[in-house]
C-alpha cells in the first residue's frame, strides 16, 4: 500500500520539551503538596493529564484538585518552558523530504493550540502541513487513540495502513496500534529503544535527523516501493 500520510507526535519527538514537560508537572504536583520525583514523572510524559494524573492521585485527590492542578501546570509550561522550546535538528529537512514523495504531513498533539502554534513557529514546518489536532479533539490522550483518529478524520479517514505514526514514547505506539497505525520510533525523548519495541514500533531511529539520513532504507520508503512492487 503506498504510504499517504505520516502523522508526527510532537513533544519529544519533533520538539525537545519532554524534560520541561516533566518539571512543570513535578513542580505543579509539588504546589499540591505532592513530592515526586523527576523520574517517575518523566516516564509518564507523553500520557495527557487525564491518563498521568491518575498515577499520583487519588480519586479523592483527582476530584479535590486534579483539575486545579492541571491548569496549574500548563501555566507554568506556556509562562516558563515554552519560550525556550526548540525543534531537534533537521526537523524541516525532514519533512521537505517527506513531502518531496508527495506524502502528506499531520501534527498529532494533545499540546493546547497556542502551544501547537508557537511548535510551529519554533520548527518553521507551518507551509508543509496538511492537518494537525490539538488536545481539544480528543476526549483522552495517548495511551488512547483518539488524537490519532482525529488525525485520521482531519485528512479523510482513508485506510490505517496508508498512514505511519512518528513518536518517541510507548504511548505514542500503543495508541496508534489500537487503530491498526504502524509506528516509527525516535529515542529522542528519552524513553528507551526497549520499551519502544515492547510497544509495537516497527523501527527505531536515534532523532528526526538519523530518520532524514536513512530515510531510504524506512518503512516509509518501504511501503511506497511494495506499492510500486504490487
Amino acid at each position: 500500500m503506498m504510504i499517504e500520510a505520516i502523522i508526527f507526535d510532537v513533544d519529544g519527538t519533533l520538539v525537545d520539551t519532554v524534560d520541561m514537560h516533566a518539571e512543570a508537572w513535578q513542580r505543579a504536583f509539588r504546589e499540591f503538596g505532592k513530592e515526586l520525583e523527576f523520574q517517575l514523572v518523566r516516564e509518564q510524559i507523553g500520557k495527557g493529564g487525564d491518563q498521568l494524573m491518575p498515577e499520583f492521585l487519588s480519586e479523592k485527590e483527582l476530584e479535590e484538585f486534579g483539575e486545579k492542578l492541571e491548569e496549574r501546570r500548563t501555566e507554568l509550561f506556556d509562562t516558563e518552558y515554552l519560550p525556550k522550546t526548540k525543534p531537534f535538528p533537521k526537523v524541516r529537512e525532514l519533512c521537505e523530504r517527506i513531502k518531496k514523495d508527495d506524502i502528506k504531513i499531520v501534527l498529532a498533539s494533545s499540546a493546547t493550540g497556542d502551544e501547537v502554534e508557537f511548535f510551529k513557529k519554533a520548527m518553521n514546518i507551518a507551509d508543509l502541513l496538511e492537518a494537525e489536532t490539538t488536545t481539544d479533539d480528543a476526549e483522552a490522550s495517548k495511551p488512547e487513540p483518539d488524537i490519532f483518529e482525529a488525525a485520521l478524520k482531519r485528512i479523510g479517514d482513508p485506510d490505517a495502513s496508508r498512514y505511519i505514526v512518528v513518536g518517541d514514547t510507548p504511548y505514542d505506539a500503543i495508541a496508534a496500534g489500537k487503530i491498526n497505525l504502524k509506528t516509527i520510533g525516535v529515542l529522542s525523548g528519552g524513553f528507551p529503544e526497549q520499551s519502544l519495541r515492547e510497544a509495537g514500533c516497527v523501527e527505531i531511529y536515534k532523532d528526526p535527523a538519523d530518520l532524514l539520513a536513512r530515510y531510504d532504507e524506512s518503512a516509509i520508503v518501504k511501503g511506497m516501493s511494495k506499492s510500486a512492487s504490487e
